[in-house]
């Protein structure tokens, strides 16, 4: 009996192994036959579709205010021929990105199996299996997004240009847009800018080197990590030298001496402007009516508000002040009147860090916040005469919290001050007392109102800016009030078109009164206190030390925090913020504030310098009054013009005689 059971058994597991053999072979079959429908529905696809133009696609040009070419990105005028360009570097590019390039027919479906099979032995992603077709399919797009309708797109144009074009095409129209780092699309821009040669001079070294770059732009890039680079670039050799592309011999005699890397451009070697481009790429993919896929689009011409002159002023006044540590910058010019951003600097050094900090990072704004706080104030019935005492201050808040807010180097009045002392020493317990007397929300809706995005809940220190925000966002805001209330879109790109000169984009100007101009207008001159020589008292106005520079008035708020210094200033022809810190929240270096400072000086003084003073309007309800800066009171011998509107300014006994 028992034997009996073994038996039925072991027929059973027999029975079972053969119906999952025959299941896994139907298996197999149908996935055979519905990749060859697959594969045969593509490529019949791909071969009764348009052809594409592949020496028109991804060309973009980007033009500056003055609509001057100043930069041409992948796809460029100078198209280089496959046939002047060196061997070496095709034979380099072929041996590290795709050595099968001219035996498939657009995918490698061994090398496909091979790279899974190694991800999944190490349980993560240790090897891809683009072809130079696929990665040149991808250089027809804007972006990379990774969805399935991306992927499918890819697979279709690279069937379409397998079948439309030879393989020595393909090849010529990578190279001719392939990225290269530095703002370089294409061998003969990044030939000239690494080498100062033509890409039919390129050595084997020096064509290594190049084509160890693509895989990661910024982290092989022999400008900003040349050992990264050379380490790589010996890769791509070994590679060469097993592909039979070179010898022994010349392989073992390669990098035996340091490779001169040049690193300029013919023209316009401002390294600051790669940061802009990338700007306006990413304002660009957000644009609806411009087509996701240069293939479609034929190339673009884009049109910027980029000020050269204001560019280089930045730019320049970046490396004369910024010190050779790892405190970065950011900054962003825009023009109040527009909202137009014609300058901006994402870092110190593009060629050290390509992360645009104007776009990406978000800081805590420090005392640039009391602007608004102060404009909410006046929209409550404050004025700038009406005085808190600025003492150490413990403020006792709900659930039994205590807030002790201190003062930059612990000092204090110990008396009465006003707003306009406040604004211009930066008095923290003076605005923690103002924050808390108009309310949680008000702060809040002022910051909403002048268009702030980033969300902002109620906390008493926010008087105070410790709240993160990125930079752009808050330039938006700052715009609002360096327009005199109108909120209004800031913008990188002007217009764009094709490439036959047709409109697919231009720039609608949206404009509202958001804040009170009467206030607005009293809040400008508050802020031209914070170097006022009238101020100097107890303490000194935070921008005092610049004071002397300024030849035009401007409305300045500095801030600080434990890691950051900001400088914000503008008049009616222009808006500058500047941020300087470390990018991993290290304490602030030394000298700093005065860095951020002069840079802010340099720039804004450099880029007005031919332009008229130009300050803003007294509305006719709004009068100025003599007081003593301090404690607002009637000073015959100290005093400095405080702004109110009319009916709400101070009376004094004195004053009256």
């Amino acid at each position: 009996m028992f034997k009996s059971f073994i038996i039925k058994h072991t027929n059973k597991r027999k029975s079972d192994n053969v119906s999952m053999i025959k299941f896994i072979f139907k298996t197999l079959i149908l996935f055979t036959l519905i990749s060859i429908l697959a594969l045969s529905g593509l490529y019949l696809y791909s071969y009764f579709s348009p052809k594409i133009q592949i020496k028109s696609s991804n060309k973009f040009y980007l033009y500056d205010n003055n609509n001057d070419l100043i930069y041409k990105g992948s796809g460029s005028n100078s198209w280089v021929d496959i046939n002047n360009i060196n061997p070496n570097l095709k034979n380099a590019i072929l041996s590290i990105e795709d050595k099968n390039f001219y035996k498939h027919k657009g995918f490698d479906y061994p090398r496909i199996i091979s790279a899974i099979i190694k991800n999944i032995k190490h349980k993560k992603v240790v090897e891809g299996a683009s072809t130079i077709s696929q990665q040149y399919v991808k250089n027809l797009y804007l972006s990379f997004d990774k969805t399935w309708k991306r992927k499918v797109e890819e697979a279709l144009l690279t069937s379409r240009i397998e079948l439309q074009y030879s393989k020595d095409d393909i090849l010529e129209g990578y190279l001719n847009t392939i990225n290269f780092g530095q703002g370089n699309y294409g061998i003969d821009s990044a030939a000239s800018f690494y080498f100062n040669k033509k890409p039919s001079e390129l050595s084997v070294e020096e064509s290594c080197i190049l084509a160890s770059i693509p895989k990661s732009p910024t982290y092989f890039n022999p400008l900003s990590y040349y050992d990264n680079s050379i380490k790589r670039a010996k890769i791509v050799a070994k590679k060469m030298y097993e592909n039979n592309y070179i010898t022994r011999t010349q392989y073992n005699n390669l990098f035996k001496k340091k490779i001169r890397i040049i690193g300029k451009r013919k023209s316009n070697n401002l390294t600051s402007i790669m940061y802009y481009q990338d700007a306006v790429l990413d304002e660009l993919s957000k644009i609806k009516q411009i087509p996701d896929s240069l293939a479609k689009s034929g190339g673009l011409k884009i049109y910027s508000s980029l000020d050269m002159k204001t560019q280089e002023s930045l730019e320049k006044a970046i490396n004369n002040n910024m010190k050779n540590d790892n405190t970065e910058v950011a900054a962003v010019y825009i023009n109040p009147t527009t909202g137009e951003i014609e300058a901006l600097a994402g870092g110190k050094d593009y060629n050290l860090s390509q992360y645009n900090r104007v776009l990406k990072s978000k800081r805590q704004v420090g005392s640039t916040i009391k602007p608004f706080l102060y404009y909410t104030a006046l929209e409550n019935g404050l004025t700038m005469a009406s005085t808190f005492k600025s003492e150490k201050t413990t403020f006792n808040l709900d659930n039994d919290k205590v807030y002790s807010p201190q003062n930059y180097n612990d000092l204090y009045a110990n008396k009465k001050i006003t707003m306009a002392a406040a604004l211009a020493y930066s008095d923290n317990v003076y605005a923690v007392k103002t924050h808390l007397f108009l309310g949680e929300d008000a702060l809040i809706n002022t910051l909403k109102n002048a268009g702030l995005q980033e969300n902002v809940d109620y906390n008493p220190s926010l008087a105070l800016g410790a709240k993160e925000i990125n930079l752009l966002d808050y330039a938006s805001c700052y715009t609002t009030l360096a327009s005199g209330g109108i909120k209004k879109d800031t913008y990188f790109i002007r217009k764009v078109e094709d490439l036959e000169g047709n409109i697919l984009y231009k720039k609608d100007n949206r404009e509202e009164q958001v804040l009170n101009y009467d206030n607005v207008y009293i809040v400008n001159e508050m802020m031209k206190n914070t170097y006022n020589k009238d101020f100097i008292d107890y303490n000194s106005p935070t921008a005092i030390s610049i004071a002397g520079r300024l030849t035009k008035d401007y409305a300045i708020k500095t801030g600080t925090t434990n890691y950051d210094h900001w400088v914000i200033g503008y008049n009616r022809n222009g808006l500058l913020l500047v941020w300087t810190g470390q990018d991993k929240n290290e304490k602030k270096t030394d000298g700093y504030s005065s860095i951020t400072k002069n840079i802010w000086a340099d720039t804004m003084e450099e880029s007005q310098r031919k332009l008229e003073n130009s300050w803003y309007e007294k509305p006719n309800n709004i009068i100025a009054v003599p007081l003593n800066p301090i404690t607002g009171s009637y000073d015959a011998k100290k005093r400095s013009l405080f702004f109110f509107v009319k009916g709400t300014e101070p009376i004094y006994e004195n004053q009256k005689k």
